[in-house]
């Protein structure tokens, strides 16, 4: 006995009934279109029938016996990657057998044929995957810029993940003697220089020592059940972790009396040339401090990102003279943000600004018919359009000189400086450094390669990826970068995901002259880097408030696109 429901459809029981009849029209349409009179290239379905194959039935078919009516209402789901390898494929793909990982769009119990259906229906031709579907872009995305080198980036990036189609396995499990020469390589800053192209990556504890070289970095504070990069929302990941020091106010002065003593120690480096440069990683913001002769500048300077108001305020209060690269009036810099002025000259020179705005409408005889807007006025919008670039990339503050040892004590005395709330209360800001300073811990970049098999027309093709995790920084990511490029016979790929406050610290800095990069390179010789990188990034920044996202080497010629 049926009873009719208003609204039901006893046809949505049965979904290969509703595929059998979308496909049966299908066919239709294609039978009553006239073939063109060009030859076209089978499917692989149609050249195992022009070759006499058998297919294998499919599951539902074969339970209804095979063949006949009973075909028709075969499961839709079922695959056709398990038919016999056909003369219209290539020979080389590798055998069936092999226990590897399957590609993304394959699943485990072998039932997938409706998608491999709408990846190649029936047509003219068939096109096959790409290889390394990651830099596959569409023609509205922005071309890669071609270039022999990287241009130089400095936001600290949290993940690499390199594809190749030669294998990285020579990355994976180090000797204790190939470990242990690397680190000293890193301590003793050794330059390894290795052949453009190396035949066996595998077999040589050049390139295996190099590379453990390039994953050292150096981090204060050290606790190893915390993350401590990155510091901006990171509340979540240290929600719930121990904190000894979040309610004992000792404990909280020696902590900070530590990090006082080892940013007093980085600072010294710096500026003694032995230090290219170093983060400061705050819970609010971050600062990159950098050598004088590295991005073009001739002094130290510092770049704070991202900044608010009351930072600005707090730095103007203490002397320090700085300037905001990304905010321009009238043509000009922010004057009142760049240079250390009393509220009275400050005031003199917006009072004369005004006036020169207004002089046109005494000229037209109607200056007492327009109401002249008063300073308090003046000073609420000056002051709402500040608050407004608040953790905003355009809020970048850039000291330059004699101001960052300004900066130095500022930082090191600013209470706000650490958290009085939350998970990172009472902890102090992060300090990453390439080299080794007063309090510091050697620290590893975490690497693995793997080995998949991704899905092509041939059968499964080999995908070999190394991924790199941690704070790495500009130097880690050249090193890096050139080792692969002998290792792998200049041909890979890479993502780069960058930590996004930090992506700012790419724009390109006024410059009053240009500087030999040869006296440059003679100053900076003991500053612990590789003179390749040395040289890299000694060059003018390129990338404005971006960063690097895709790289793409193929013969030795850098693609990359930001």
């Amino acid at each position: 006995m049926a009873f009719s429901v208003p609204g039901y459809s006893p046809g949505f029981k049965k979904p290969p009934e509703i595929l059998r009849l979308r496909r049966k029209r299908a066919r239709s349409r294609e039978a009553a279109v006239p073939p063109p009179f060009e030859l076209l290239e089978p499917t692989p379905r149609q050249a195992a029938l022009a070759a006499g194959l058998p297919l294998r039935p499919f599951p539902a078919a074969a339970g209804r016996g095979g063949g006949g009516p009973a075909a028709a209402g075969r499961n839709p789901f079922a695959r056709l990657d398990n038919r016999p390898q056909v003369a219209a494929e290539l020979p080389d793909g590798p055998s069936r057998g092999r226990q590897e990982a399957p590609g993304p769009i394959l699943d485990t119990n072998q039932e997938n044929d409706l998608l491999w259906e709408e990846k190649f229906p029936e047509r003219t031709s068939v096109i096959e995957l790409p290889q390394t579907p990651h830099i596959s872009f569409s023609e509205s995305d922005i071309p890669f810029s071609e270039s022999t080198k990287l241009p130089v980036d400095w936001s600290i990036k949290t993940r690499l993940l390199f594809t190749s189609s030669q294998p990285f396995t020579w990355a994976d499990h180090l000797k204790a003697q190939e470990e242990a020469q690397g680190l000293v390589q890193h301590c003793r800053a050794t330059e390894v220089t290795l052949p453009e192209s190396i035949q066996d990556p595998k077999l040589s504890t050049e390139l295996r020592c190099a590379f453990q070289q390039s994953l050292v970095y150096w981090l204060h504070p050290a606790l190893s059940w915390l993350p401590l990069f990155p510091r901006i929302g990171a509340d979540r990941k240290m929600a719930g972790k121990t904190s000894p020091w979040s309610n004992d106010e000792t404990l909280q002065h020696i902590l900070i009396s530590d990090w006082s003593l080892s940013f007093t120690s980085l600072y010294n480096l710096l500026k003694t040339k032995l230090c290219p440069y170093f983060y400061v990683c705050t819970y609010q913001f971050t600062v990159l401090f950098r050598a004088a002769g590295l991005a073009g500048n001739d002094v130290i300077t510092a770049l704070i990102s991202p900044t608010t108001r009351g930072l600005r305020e707090a730095m103007k209060n203490e002397g320090i003279e700085f300037s905001l690269p990304l905010i321009k009036e009238n043509g000009h810099k922010e004057r009142a943000s760049g240079t250390n002025l009393g509220y009275g000259e400050e005031q003199a020179i917006s009072d004369e600004d005004e006036e020169e705005s207004f002089s046109w409408l005494e000229e037209m005889g109607v200056q007492d018919k327009i109401k002249k807007p008063d300073v308090l006025s003046i000073k609420l919008r000056k002051e709402k359009h500040e608050v407004q670039m608040d953790h905003r990339p355009e809020s970048v503050v850039l000291v330059k000189g004699i101001n960052t040892f300004t900066l130095l004590n500022f930082l090191i005395n600013c209470k706000s400086l650490v958290a009085t709330s939350g998970p990172q209360a009472g902890l102090p800001p992060t300090l990453l450094s390439p080299v080794a300073f007063r309090g510091a811990t050697m620290q590893m970049l975490k690497a693995r390669s793997v080995n998949v098999k991704t899905q092509a027309l041939s059968g499964y093709k080999d995908q070999f990826s190394l991924e790199i995790t941690g704070p790495i920084m500009p130097h880690s990511l050249h090193s890096v970068t050139m080792l692969l490029k002998s290792s792998q016979s200049g041909s890979f790929s890479a993502v780069l995901y960058p930590h996004e406050p930090t992506a700012v610290f790419n724009i390109c800095l006024p410059t009053d002259k240009v500087l030999d990069k040869e006296v440059v390179h003679k100053e900076l010789a003991n500053c612990g880097l590789h003179p390749k990188t040395l040289n890299q990034l000694s060059q003018l920044p390129l990338l404005g408030k971006s960063s690097l996202r895709n790289v793409e080497m193929r013969d030795y010629i850098y693609n990359w696109r930001s």
